[in-house]
């Protein structure tokens, strides 16, 4: 068993205490909520990519303290979400073993699929917005009290009121689209966190993971695929399924979505028109849905597996990244 260290729990300590303020400033500051979440989920990635399994942990139990300190329990429970999602990322990320396992040369390790932890981000993300809605009480009832509160606010402005048939109908459109939102901007969010620490890390030499070339290396799992065919089923059954079916709709499309620019990335890659056609593209999809579901199809239709590989310490041979 590993002898702890007073520095690393120390690190962990500070990295849990950083993670669970921004989440008490995205619940200071709605407006700017998705930008302190998806920061929060920083420090911790950080601490669990540098620092290991150790000082993660105690990062993870720090929020909750934090937590707990300044809020009710529901904020304590929210914080320890928001910390433990990123944590389980970074173990995943130093997981690593021989790649003669996997058919490989002996004196190479083959590091954790970076499509496998994109497959874990999504199915993690899917159940703690489930749980955190179980929580919250989110339902017809919840969304028709908020719509409520928010026409009572226009008519005080003398601003024109919806008719009934208007009224249902948006009902029935923010039931399912807000799940659906929760899991797209969670699953954005969390892998954009990774992707700035694993380049933080790195550079401060402290990773025992390569560098991976995000654009070759990320695709979604072809597993995830029938997960989302799945979920794009079960929402039309509507009810229970159909608001869990939108939340792992949102996570999943998500995570083909990105992987779908990454794809774009490389196969762009040397051509003279790349930097205005990426750049182009980046705009239209932030205004436009239509491109964007062009961008998810690509997702979709690149689906594999690439595996990290160094030299294991015992081999002679000069360091090298690789793919198999």
């Amino acid at each position: 068993m590993k002898k702890l260290n007073a520095k690393e729990l120390g690190i962990g300590a500070l990295a849990g205490l950083t993670a669970a303020l921004l989440v008490y400033g995205a619940l200071r500051q709605p407006f700017l909520a998705i930008v302190f979440i998806s920061a929060s989920a920083l420090p911790i990635l950080i601490v669990g990519l540098g620092w290991g399994n150790i000082a993660v942990a105690t990062a993870v139990v720090a929020a909750g303290i934090f937590g707990i300190v300044i809020g009710p329990l529901p904020f304590a429970l929210t914080a320890i979400v928001l910390a433990a999602v990123p944590a389980w990322l970074s173990h995943l990320a130093s997981l690593a073993r021989p790649a003669s396992e996997l058919g490989g040369p002996d004196h190479l390790m083959a590091w954790y699929p970076l499509s496998d932890i994109m497959l874990h981000l999504c199915a993690v993300a899917s159940i703690a917005i489930v749980a955190a809605g179980v929580l919250m009480g989110y339902g017809p009832d919840l969304i028709g009290k908020t719509i409520a509160f928010n026409l009572e606010l226009l008519n005080d402005q003398q601003q024109q009121a919806l008719d009934a048939a208007s009224i249902e109908k948006l009902k029935t459109i923010l039931l399912y689209a807000v799940p659906f939102a929760w899991g797209m901007c969670w699953v954005s969010a969390v892998f954009a966190a990774y992707y700035f620490a694993t380049r933080i890390v790195v550079a401060s030499g402290r990773s025992q993971r390569p560098r991976e070339d995000i654009p070759s290396a990320l695709r979604m799992n072809r597993n995830a695929i029938f997960v989302f065919l799945a979920a794009i089923v079960a929402i039309f059954f509507g009810g229970v399924l159909g608001l869990v079916a939108a939340a792992v709709l949102g996570a999943f499309g998500a995570g083909f979505i990105v992987s779908g620019f990454a794809s774009l990335h490389y196969r762009t890659r040397g051509k003279d028109w790349r930097l205005p056609v990426l750049i182009l593209c980046y705009l239209v999809c932030f205004f436009v849905t239509l491109p964007l579901f062009i961008v998810l199809v690509l997702g979709l239709y690149d689906t594999r597996k690439a595996i990290s590989l160094t030299p294991n310490k015992n081999a002679d041979t000069p360091k090298q990244d690789t793919k198999i």
